[in-house]
């Protein structure tokens, strides 16, 4: 054997093989797509991130800096209006009710939810179809164009300037997002283990809780995260139901702020700055377990 011979197969041995595929074709690197659509894409991202960005920004610069460079960067620094805000008894009072009135409403909204969702999806019962179409036509009927009866319900019921007027009516038009989200949940859980846990003696009550609530997690973790955001951002039912001060959310709380401190622009920034944080945060921590919930409802 040559000593050219030797040396090529040492090379052919040391170099780093490309992965074969299942056909034997080896695999190609993976190419960059149109870039028209990356294109578009950062388009859209700069159209949602840019008004957020400069919220953000506004409420480190002072009202000169903002008059005389609208779309500037804070030079120098004014970190004195996040601290008067957070210093501030009234946003700290709304934020308080905004974290009641999201909370109540998640948990009767999950919990609701999934009993209805549970039945709908695993008995069959006479008005079954017409029953899930009523929650199916709930979601051509926004909050909004209701607001006008429901205000009449709520005062009839004594609910007016009341956190529970808030919650309830939100439990209610929350409840048709949930239902249609988690049937095909539950209703992919096969009728086997449904079977086995019966044989097992396992009441219906047992079989929803230790075997239904575990397997449709992440459908329930995307409805709670879909009805937090919306109960959190709701405006216009606090605006209709809530009167006092006092039992204002921080939507309504930053539309009082922003006319009591109108010539303040700087600080009405770096208040709903901070009146939108939250939600933000939620959303980025869980954003995946979203958009995997709800591919999970549609192979369902």
């Amino acid at each position: 054997m040559s000593v050219r011979t030797a040396d090529s197969r040492f090379a052919s041995a040391a170099r780093p093989r490309t992965p074969i595929g299942r056909r034997g074709d080896r695999d190609k690197p993976a190419k960059w797509g149109n870039p028209f659509v990356y294109f578009i894409a950062l388009l859209f991202i700069a159209v949602c991130v840019a008004p957020v960005l400069y919220i953000v920004l506004g409420g480190f610069r002072t009202n000169a800096q903002i008059t005389t460079s609208p779309a500037g960067l804070p030079h120098p620094w004014v970190f004195s209006n996040y601290g008067n805000v957070l210093k501030s008894v009234t946003f700290w009072g709304e934020f308080g009710n905004s974290a009641i009135v999201a909370i109540a409403s998640t948990v009767g909204i999950v919990i609701l939810g999934l009993m209805v969702s549970f039945v709908l999806a695993r008995y069959d019962f006479k008005l079954k179809g017409a029953m899930y179409s009523l929650f199916a036509a709930g979601l051509m009927f926004p909050l909004v164009i209701a607001i006008t009866p429901l205000y009449i319900v709520i005062k009839d019921l004594g609910l007016i300037d009341s956190l529970a007027g808030v919650i309830i009516p939100q439990i209610a038009f929350g409840l048709p997002t949930t239902v249609i989200i988690l049937v095909p949940f539950l209703r992919a859980i096969p009728r086997e283990i449904e079977e086995a846990a019966t044989i097992d003696g396992a009441s219906r009550l047992g079989f929803f809780f230790r075997m239904v609530m575990p397997l449709s997690l992440p459908g329930v973790v995307t409805v709670g995260i879909l009805a937090f955001i919306g109960s959190w951002n709701n405006y216009v039912l606090p605006l209709y139901i809530l009167n006092s001060q006092a039992n204002f959310t921080l939507p309504l709380g930053v539309q009082a702020f922003s006319s009591q401190y109108s010539q303040d622009t700087a600080k009405v920034l770096a208040f709903t700055s901070l009146a939108m944080l939250p939600a933000l945060i939620f959303f980025s921590i869980f954003q995946k377990r979203i958009v995997g919930g709800l591919t999970g409802a549609v192979k369902g």
